[in-house]
């Protein structure tokens, strides 16, 4: 489905191309090829609805300064058919379209009759997207890094789905390497501390409180036998028990959340199934794999990183890299064409001799996009908060949804760039007020269904577009209004494409300022009835466009506040 702005640089784009060949037939242009017309949106309302750079485009092959080619291409624009009030050409050679207010009528029929699907989109074209976010060590509970991926994670997965992609999204089990033995040592420490062993905790052990109420649950169900067992299998019996009611806890916590996995991908499986060792042999095959003291290298400065990096360890033990390499390598040959992954900025380092790796297997290093995200930093009262009072240590995600709620949680965790720090004002987050982005959204859907209402009491319907004069609707701000609506299916393009869901929180939020601004300013039931009718219809088509948008946040529509 298409835009009514795309429609209209489509239209203007073809004009374009007309003139320039009309142009040239007349002489006043040397034949040129002509690139792909770009139509954009000035930033500013002064330089037009519409504008292009096509006369600077032109100028080198053309041999003529922009703005004599910019006059010779206005010259001969043929705009008869279409809403085009009148051209301009500004600066060096931007040539700008002021169109009729009266095109932005064309929005209202497109969004009554696509409702939940306007905005959608087809550049997706069906390609199949992996994306994997989250992916926490199952040994404790989610913190606020892994609160902020898990709402950019499926955020993006919805756009990604919303401008047609065939989307998976995916979680990775860190469950097997050093991580999962010094859990099982740390597990057993506690277990034997519960029986009134005197036995410290390593350095390096797991400290949370939680893993004390996994030993402790476990005893109730199973009792003390494994007091009497190997060293070995005591460790190893609870550290399965352990990870199956971690990931249970995860798994249900990002269900209260709003997050669902299609796939719950097991690192262990990598290592039972030979994936590893099949996926190094074929890496040492194509010559990027070298063995230096006793361990085995691959060759990533081949790709552009600082340093070889060891994928099998001088003891045999492949890495984390290998198995991510063979993950990797799985994700590709179970069919999809892009993989996404989302990881903390720590990783930084990680990225480029993960895309080498892809590379040296035959892939498009390109076909892995990996989002990293900044650190998140609670504030309440206008101090860090640093500790949880439950655990002693940081604030999980459930003490977060208990304090401010998932929609208030989910908003503020992608309301910015990934790639820019995040400062989460509790305060802020849990207020009923303006201030509160996620209340202002919301209260704008929900004073629209109160209006819808009110209709509905005092006997009359929503016309149909067809019905109304959508000529009453002059107002700069219901102009404004229709042209934000209108903007809807690009702003999908674009967070799709930029693979940015918190352009969509941002457009949420000026659409709501847009609407408010509108209703302190005009009443939408008046005692005039056509135009009661047409902005009872303009407010309805606001309503389907907030609701569509905070739905691809994961965030609710409320009727009533």
């Amino acid at each position: 489905m298409q835009g009514l702005v795309e429609q209209m640089k489509e239209r203007l784009a073809a004009a374009l191309q007309k003139a320039v060949a009309g142009a040239t037939d007349k002489g006043l242009l040397n034949p040129v090829a002509v690139p792909d017309i770009v139509i954009e949106v000035p930033r500013e309302k002064g330089h037009g609805d519409f504008a292009t750079n096509l006369a600077m485009q032109l100028a080198r092959p053309a041999r003529l300064a922009p703005r004599k080619i910019a006059e010779a291409v206005v010259e001969n624009l043929d705009l008869a058919d279409t809403p085009v009030e009148r051209v301009e050409i500004a600066g060096p050679g931007f040539i700008n379209f002021y169109l009729q207010p009266s095109w932005v009528y064309g929005v209202i029929p497109m969004i009554i009759e696509q409702d939940r699907n306007y905005g959608r989109l087809e550049i997706g074209e069906g390609r199949r997207v992996q994306v994997e976010f989250v992916s926490a060590n199952p040994t404790g509970l989610l913190h606020m890094g892994n609160a902020r991926g898990a709402a950019l994670g499926d955020s993006l997965a919805a756009v990604l789905d919303f401008a047609g992609y065939r989307v998976s999204r995916e979680y990775y089990i860190n469950d097997a390497g050093n991580q999962i033995e010094n859990f099982g040592r740390s597990l057993e420490v506690r277990f034997l501390q519960q029986l009134g062993q005197d036995i410290p905790m390593p350095e390096e052990g797991y400290h949370g409180v939680d893993i004390i109420d996994t030993v402790k649950g476990y005893i109730e169900k199973y009792g003390t036998g494994l007091a009497e067992a190997p060293a070995e299998t005591r460790r190893q019996t609870l550290a399965r028990y352990a990870l199956q009611e971690k990931l249970s806890h995860i798994r249900n916590t990002l269900l209260d959340f709003g997050v669902v996995y299609d796939e719950w991908f097991s690192e262990q499986s990598l290592h039972d199934s030979g994936a590893i060792r099949r996926t190094l042999d074929e890496l040492k095959e194509k010559g990027y794999i070298y063995e230096h003291e006793n361990a085995l290298w691959f060759k990533a400065t081949a790709f552009g990183d600082e340093k070889d990096e060891v994928v099998v360890r001088s003891n045999g033990i492949p890495t984390y890299f290998a198995a991510d390499i063979a993950y990797h390598k799985n994700k590709f040959e179970r069919g999809f064409d892009k993989v996404i992954d989302i990881w903390g900025a720590d990783h930084h380092g990680h990225v480029n001799r993960m895309k080498g790796s892809m590379e040296a297997l035959g892939y498009n290093r390109d076909d892995l996009q990996i989002i990293l995200m900044q650190l998140v930093r609670l504030y309440r009262g206008g101090e860090i908060v640093r500790m949880s009072k439950r655990t002693g240590q940081f604030v999980t995600l459930e003490e977060l949804m208990e304090e401010v709620g998932r929609d208030a949680a989910r908003y503020f965790f992608v309301m910015r760039s990934p790639d820019s720090h995040l400062e989460f004002d509790l305060d802020l987050a849990k207020s009923q007020t303006n201030d509160n982005p996620v209340f202002y959204i919301q209260y704008a859907h929900a004073r629209i269904c109160s209006i819808l209402r009110q209709l509905q009491e005092q006997g009359g319907r929503l016309p149909r577009p067809e019905e109304i004069q959508a000529g009453r609707l002059t107002e700069q701000a219901e102009l404004d209004l229709l042209r934000k609506l209108a903007d809807f299916p690009g702003e999908i393009a674009a967070a799709a494409e930029l693979m940015a869901p918190h352009r969509i929180a941002r457009y949420l939020h000026d659409l709501a300022g847009l609407f408010h601004s509108f209703y302190n300013s005009h009443r939408v039931i008046t005692e005039d009835t056509a135009l009661s009718q047409a902005r009872l219809v303009l407010v309805n088509c606001v309503r389907i466009v907030l609701r569509n948008a905070l739905g691809l946040l994961g965030l609710t529509a409320p009727e009533k506040m």
